[in-house]
């Protein structure tokens, strides 16, 4: 718990310190893991462009391994310029691994195809967040006037290449680079006071918008952004989207955001069970509806097909010995032998999402946590409250989202509700059983890398006392089944890690659920499952996320987290998005200056 009073500063500073050891260490490993995955992924496909100067990327005969293990196989990669695509896949399925393949240029895409990968944050240095846009664009148009010279030299000056330099070079206007990186800067959150601040002094979140203020100023030809929207709030989130809808390069975004995807793009690339990309023209709306209407067209294929092999079989099986009718049977088998030479239609199967079991909670009565005239500052002073005046309370029938600004202190009310702060002001009264378990956005960190989910669970629920088959079950109640609950959680995806981290809340037995941003890792099945597991629960929630599919289905109260304090929202979360968005036209970006 942090101190009270004089104390908080000095502990807000040690933290701050030590969230940014954290975060550099973070990013230096990160670094490190990234070379490590590239040298081992392979990727092959022979080049379908006709014309060597064409900024469209096709390849047939696609595939893509990592580590020995076969992730995409004998596909066709079609990417068009003016096309803005969402990649979907179960996690686990490679499309991070696939992203860092193109990134790395794995197959041959031509030189005159710039690419700009968002994957790690901008680096922590001595230059402020405002510059360091500013000198990366600089190095960029830098980049520009030099590829320029190169093509006059080789190809001469009626190069269709130099169309799009020039038109590059005049958009990167070097007059106007203070402006425009403080307008992209600010409508992903920053404040003047913020820009101003050296990156070394942000966190890896904020050097993160740094990154993607730079990828956006620079509009590379190709732009790959592996869940872009994870370190924004909702104001932010919806910027991003409006601002990306009208991207005319080329553009690839991974993302569990359906309401993103919808915003965004015009095309989906779906890598399937099969190993395959497949490609859907519209948005993830389109993309639902399609693809549903293709499966029910190859049931009832399928059905077709197997009511006739079951019928040449049958037939088969009655020819008994007269030679008449073994010719037939000769010829029905000769049928029966191309349908499977050619390729049985399989039958659709089913990616269902696991829901998430939280167990129901002793019954508590009300009050089960109350704020009274609450107000907080991690320095203790009042002058610097982030929050005045708070009266609320928090019942075990509570469904509440929390939403507001970027620092406006929304995962700082949830360490107020779970005691890990106190208030600088004011009373907190909590049940004298009540139980608390907080998922936050590092929560992944507490986990054993070396140790199997099973080993990791008995360790921390040691007192339980449980044999491995209970651990079995009440893993797979979470999605964690078969040789993932032996195999050391290393190997686990992000999205595998989450939903440990999950079944640890759920033993911890809480009243009350905490969640702050969840969905980070999740793919779109998990958060559905997240979704089912939370609406099952008989304990109350509160949740901070910027994922609308999940706000969607789980939210009856919206709180506004707002001006030092905490207000009702009337209306209901696409309402919320709605004001957003009608916030957003009105917005103008501070002088950079």
């Amino acid at each position: 718990m942090a101190p009270k009073g004089k104390g908080g500063a000095k502990a807000a500073a040690r933290q701050a310190k030590l969230d940014d050891k954290k975060s550099k260490k973070a990013a230096s490993k990160a670094a490190k893991e990234d070379v490590a995955v590239i040298s081992d992924i392979v990727m092959t496909g022979e080049s379908a462009v006709q014309n060597a100067q064409s900024r469209d990327i096709k390849f047939v005969n696609f595939s893509l391994m990592y580590m020995g293990q076969v992730l995409i196989q004998d596909t066709n990669l079609e990417l068009s310029m003016g096309r803005r695509y969402g990649l979907l896949g179960r996690n686990g399925s490679g499309k991070s691994t696939f992203l860092k393949g193109l990134a790395n240029r794995e197959v041959p895409i031509g030189d005159h195809i710039d690419i700009y990968h968002l994957d790690r944050e901008a680096e922590p240095e001595p230059v402020n967040a405002l510059q360091a846009v500013i000198n990366f664009v600089q190095k960029e148009h830098e980049r520009l006037e030099k590829e320029e010279e190169s093509i006059m030299e080789t190809d001469g000056p009626d190069s269709p290449l130099l169309d799009d330099i020039y038109r590059r070079l005049d958009e990167l206007d070097p007059s106007t680079f203070q402006k425009r990186a403080g307008e992209l800067l600010f409508g992903l959150g920053f404040s003047h006071q913020m820009m101003m601040k050296e990156t070394r002094d942000l966190s890896g979140g904020w050097r993160m918008r740094v990154a993607l203020a730079r990828a956006l100023f620079v509009k590379p030809t190709l732009l790959l952004l592996d869940e872009p929207t994870n370190h924004l709030d909702l104001e932010a989130c919806v910027w991003l989207e409006q601002y990306l809808s009208t991207y005319d390069r080329i553009l690839i975004v991974v993302s569990h955001s359906q309401d993103f995807l919808n915003g965004v793009c015009n095309n989906m690339m779906h890598l399937t069970q099969d190993k395959e990309l497949m490609y859907y023209g519209g948005n993830y709306d389109s993309y639902v509806n399609t693809r549903k209407e293709n499966e029910v067209n190859q049931m009832k294929q399928y059905a077709k097909q197997q009511e006739e092999i079951k019928n040449i079989k049958d037939f088969i099986a009655t020819c008994g010995t007269y030679a008449n009718l073994v010719r037939q049977a000769k010829s029905r088998q000769k049928i029966l032998d191309k349908m499977i030479a050619d390729g049985l239609i399989k039958k659709v199967e089913e990616e269902g999402c696991v829901p998430l079991s939280f167990p129901d909670p002793d019954i508590l009565t009300p009050p089960v946590l109350a704020f009274n005239d609450v107000g907080f500052a991690y320095n203790g002073k009042e002058e610097d409250m982030l929050y005045k005046n708070l009266e609320f309370g928090v019942d075990l029938d509570s469904r509440i989202v929390l939403v507001g600004p970027n620092g406006a202190g929304k995962s700082t009310l949830l360490k107020l509700m779970q005691d890990e702060i106190s208030p600088t002001k004011g009373t907190i009264n909590r049940h004298t059983h009540l139980s608390m378990a907080r998922y936050h956005q590092h929560s992944t960190d507490q986990l054993n890398l070396d140790q199997t989910p099973i080993e990791y669970m008995r360790t921390e629920f040691a007192d339980l006392n449980l044999g491995i088959d209970v651990w079995r079950q009440r893993l797979g109640k979470f999605g964690i089944t078969g040789k993932t609950q032996v195999s050391t959680i290393s190997t686990m995806s992000d999205g595998q890690k989450s939903r440990l981290v999950f079944a640890w809340l759920a033993e911890k037995k809480p009243h009350l659920l905490l969640f702050d941003e969840p969905t980070n890792h999740l793919d779109m099945e998990g958060i559905d499952a997240l979704a089912k597991g939370i609406n099952m629960f008989k304990g109350g929630m509160v949740l901070v996320s910027h994922d609308f599919r999940l706000l969607q289905q789980v939210a009856k109260e919206i709180w506004v987290c707002d001006k030092k304090t905490v207000k009702k929202w009337p209306g209901d979360i696409l309402s919320y998005k709605k004001h957003l968005h009608d916030v957003m036209k009105d917005y103008v970006a501070p002088t950079s200056g």
